[in-house]
C-alpha cells in the first residue's frame, strides 16, 4: 500500500506540498513505511510563530472559562475518536493497544484538568506601606509558546503542554518528534473541528537542528516547553538564552529501583517488572537499573527472572504485554550497550537478542533482558537505555544506595522499597531527585508535579505547579488617594 500523506497545520490551514523533503514514518513492528509528512520550511516556521503572535492578545483577553470551553470540546472529540487514535499510536510508536488506549485517556485527563484549572488561577494582594494604596500581584501569560515533543508519548505530551498553555492565555506552536508526527497531524484535525481561533495552535514538523532551532531562537517565542534528552535540552537552553525565553525542560533520567533488605520482595519484583518494561522501557521515569541489597539479591533476582519470563512480546495490536522498540537506530545502540556490558563482566541471564520466530524477523524487536553481576561503572548503569534492558547491582544498604543515586546528574526519579519508615523519611530529605516512588510502581497523576533536578530539567509539568509554569507575575503598585 502507498503511504498515507499527512500535513502540517499553520494558522488554521493545512500545508500541502508536492515537492520538498518528506519524512518516512515506519511501523516499528514491521518496518513498513505507512505514512509520510513533509518537513516545514523556515518560512513556514516563521509564519506559524507570526500567526501565534497575531492571535495571542485576542486569546488572552478571553476569560479563562471561555478558553476552557475549547479545551473541553477538544477532550470530547478525543473521547469520540479514542479507538482511532489508539490504533494510530500503536502503528506509529509501537506501544501495545492497551497502553495506547490509556495514553488517549491520559491526554483527555491532561486537557480537562487544565480546563478546570481556569477558575483557579490566583494572584495576591499584599499590604502597602502607605494609606490609600494597594499592592497586587497578577498572573499573566507569556505570549507565544513552543511545545517540543518526545517520541514516546506522541499524543499525551501534546495534551500535557497545550492544556496549561492555552488555559493561561498563551498560544502555542507544537513540533512533534520527527519520528512520530502522524498523531500530531491527526490531532490538529480536532483543533480544526472545534473551531479553535486561527493561530492559537499551529503544528510544524522537522529536525531539531533546523526547525527546532528556528522555533527556539526566534524573538517571537517567549517560552519553550520541551520533553526529550538532556543533550537536546542543553542545546535549547543555549538557543533560548539569546532572547532570554522562559524554559520548561523535562529531560533524560536514569531511575534506580532500590530494594532494601526489609522490602516486601514479591511486591518489589512485580513493581520492578512493570516499571521497567512498560512501553518497551521507553519512559523517562522507567526503572532503568536495580540497586538491591546483597542480603536479598539472590531471592529478588530469581523471582524477577521468573516474572519477566511471563512477559508476552508480540504484535502490539493484539493482547500482549510488550511491543517493539521505536527505531532500528535505538535498537542497535541498546544491543551494543548490552554486549559491551557482558564484555565488562556482567552476566546475561535473560534476553539480549531479537526474539525467535518469523513474526520478529522485521521490525525493531528485542527480548526483555536482565543482566546481573553489574557494577556501577558499567555501561548499562552509566547510559540511559530507554529500552527493555534491566541491569542489577548489589548494594550494601541504604547509605550505599544513596551514594550511588546522589552522585548522578540525571536526577529525574527513583524507586524505594523498604518497610523502614525512618529511612523513607530520610530519603525525602536526602535523595537529590525530582520524584520518589516509595513502595510504588511507575505512575503519574495529573494533579502531581513532574520535574527533574540537576541535569534532568528546569521547571516541570502537571498539577497546579505545572499551570504556574505558563504564567508570569506582574506587580502593580496603585495609589488611589
Amino acid at each position: 500500500m502507498e503511504p498515507t500523506i499527512y500535513n502540517c497545520y499553520i494558522n488554521g490551514e493545512w500545508i500541502k506540498k508536492s515537492s520538498g523533503e518528506k519524512i518516512d514514518v515506519e511501523n516499528p513492528a514491521s518496518g513498513e513505511v505507512f505514512a509520510q509528512i513533509y518537513t516545514s520550511s523556515l518560512d513556514e516556521v516563521q509564519h506559524a510563530l507570526e500567526a501565534a503572535d497575531k492571535a495571542q492578545f485576542s486569546w488572552q483577553m478571553l476569560p479563562p472559562s471561555e478558553r476552557a470551553k475549547y479545551l473541553f470540546a477538544i477532550a470530547d472529540k478525543l473521547a469520540e475518536r479514542k479507538e482511532h487514535f489508539a490504533k494510530l499510536l500503536v502503528m506509529e510508536q509501537g506501544k501495545t493497544l492497551v497502553e495506547a488506549r490509556f495514553e488517549v485517556d491520559d491526554t483527555i485527563r491532561y486537557i480537562t484538568y487544565n480546563a478546570e484549572a481556569g477558575r483557579r488561577i490566583q494572584g495576591a494582594i499584599f499590604p502597602s506601606e502607605n494609606p490609600y494604596e494597594q499592592l497586587t500581584i497578577h498572573k499573566v501569560p507569556y505570549g507565544v509558546t513552543v511545545g517540543l515533543m518526545a517520541f514516546n508519548y506522541p499524543l499525551a505530551l501534546i495534551g500535557r503542554k497545550i492544556g496549561p498553555a492555552l488555559i493561561t492565555g498563551n498560544t502555542m506552536v507544537i513540533k512533534p518528534s520527527e519520528l512520530t508526527p502522524v498523531t500530531a497531524s491527526e490531532f490538529c484535525k480536532i483543533i480544526e473541528d472545534v473551531g479553535l481561533p486561527k493561530g492559537v495552535i499551529s503544528m510544524v514538523v522537522g529536525y531539531g537542528h533546523n526547525v527546532g532551532a528556528a522555533l527556539v531562537e526566534n524573538p517571537i517565542t517567549k517560552l519553550i516547553s520541551m520533553t526529550g534528552s538532556t543533550r537536546a535540552g542543553q542545546a535549547i537552553y543555549k538557543g533560548a538564552s539569546q532572547n532570554v525565553a522562559g524554559l520548561v525542560l523535562e529531560l533524560g533520567g536514569k531511575a534506580p529501583f532500590i530494594v532494601l533488605e526489609d522490602a516486601n520482595i514479591d511486591k518489589a519484583v512485580e513493581a520492578a517488572a512493570i516499571s521497567r518494561y512498560a512501553n518497551c522501557g521507553q519512559v523517562c521515569i522507567c526503572n532503568e537499573m536495580v540497586f538491591v541489597d546483597s542480603k536479598v539479591a539472590d531471592e529478588f533476582t530469581a523471582k524477577l527472572i521468573k516474572r519477566v519470563q511471563k512477559i508476552r512480546v508480540g504484535n502490539p495490536m493484539t493482547d500482549v504485554d510488550m511491543g517493539p522498540n521505536l527505531s532500528p537506530v535505538a535498537l542497535k545502540r541498546i544491543n551494543e550497550i548490552v554486549h559491551e556490558n557482558v564484555a565488562q563482566g556482567a552476566e546475561l541471564v535473560l534476553g539480549g537478542k531479537r526474539p525467535d520466530g518469523a513474526a520478529f524477523e522485521k521490525g525493531n524487536w528485542y527480548e526483555p533482558t536482565i543482566l546481573t553481576n553489574v557494577k556501577p561503572e558499567h555501561s548499562t548503569i552509566q547510559e540511559e537505555m530507554f529500552g527493555p534492558v534491566l541491569p542489577i547491582v548489589k548494594i550494601n544498604g541504604y547509605e550505599h544506595a544513596k551514594e550511588l543515586l546522589n552522585q548522578r546528574d540525571d536526577s529525574l526519579s527513583a524507586y524505594l522499597y523498604t518497610e523502614n519508615h525512618k529511612l523513607i523519611m530520610r530519603s525525602i530529605q536526602e535523595f537529590q531527585i525530582g520524584t520518589i516512588f516509595v513502595n510504588k510502581q511507575i505512575v503519574g497523576y495529573i494533579q502531581g508535579y513532574h520535574s527533574g533536578h540537576k541535569k534532568a530539567g528546569i521547571g516541570g509539568e502537571d498539577g497546579i505547579y505545572g499551570v504556574e509554569e505558563y504564567l508570569q507575575k506582574r506587580t502593580i503598585y496603585m495609589n488611589y488617594e
